[in-house]
């Protein structure tokens, strides 16, 4: 279907009805994690709050008897906001889990029984592929090594099944340069590693290695 216009659609601003709006924002703020972007009104009646870039509103007034509302966020890491939200003692409505659409998430229920779903792409999807594993005698650095078990341990990945992740993105070309199987936040993460096992030499530094 051709659509109407050619018009660019770059946000959504998917809105919340809540019976108290003070108490809604410091909800979604202290407890959910959420950053506040504006408050509207006096008295109070309309709000915004953002986790990363992604916004939402909350205004005031009865909640829809028909069912709660949804809104689903893709996030880097559910694991660790899923941590967060159980020790903020958020309603947590389903555990998460790695779901057959892709995607490893749960979700949450405000107080006005809105419901919030997190997660992460897992990229699970498509037929199983057939393969045969082989031994091969590989040689690491120590300190490289040390920072890739507890890498396949942050990714819930055995070290075989990183090094393998990790070889077939750098096989791909994207642009002038390769993709990565790490998010951002992964790559943060991977600094701190490299600070806890000592490693001090650059991407290059392999090059320069001495026995």
């Amino acid at each position: 279907m051709t659509p109407a216009v050619n018009t660019e659609y770059n946000q959504v601003f998917p809105t919340l009805l809540v019976d108290d709006i003070e108490a809604a924002v410091d909800f979604y703020t202290s407890r959910l994690g959420f950053g506040l972007q504006f408050t509207w009104g006096e008295p109070l009646t309309f709000a915004g709050v953002s986790l990363g870039n992604v916004n939402i509103h909350l205004a005031k007034g009865t909640p829809y008897v028909n069912g709660p509302s949804e809104v689903a966020f893709i996030i880097s890491d559910a694991d660790e906001q899923y941590a967060f939200h159980q020790a903020n003692n958020v309603e947590i409505t389903v555990p998460i889990e790695d779901q057959p659409y892709g995607i490893r998430d749960y979700r949450v229920k405000d107080p006005y029984g809105n419901s919030l779903v997190f997660g992460h792409y897992i990229y699970n999807q498509g037929p199983a592929i057939k393969i045969e594993r082989t031994d091969v005698h590989v040689r690491l650095e120590k300190r490289l090594a040390a920072l890739l078990e507890d890498l396949a341990i942050h990714k819930r990945m055995s070290v075989s099944e990183c090094l393998e992740e990790t070889l077939l993105h750098t096989f791909e070309r994207v642009g002038d340069t390769v993709a990565s199987p790490h998010t951002m936040h992964t790559l943060n993460y991977i600094q701190e590693l490299k600070k806890k096992h000592g490693i001090d030499y650059d991407v290059h530094g392999s090059y320069r290695f001495s026995e």
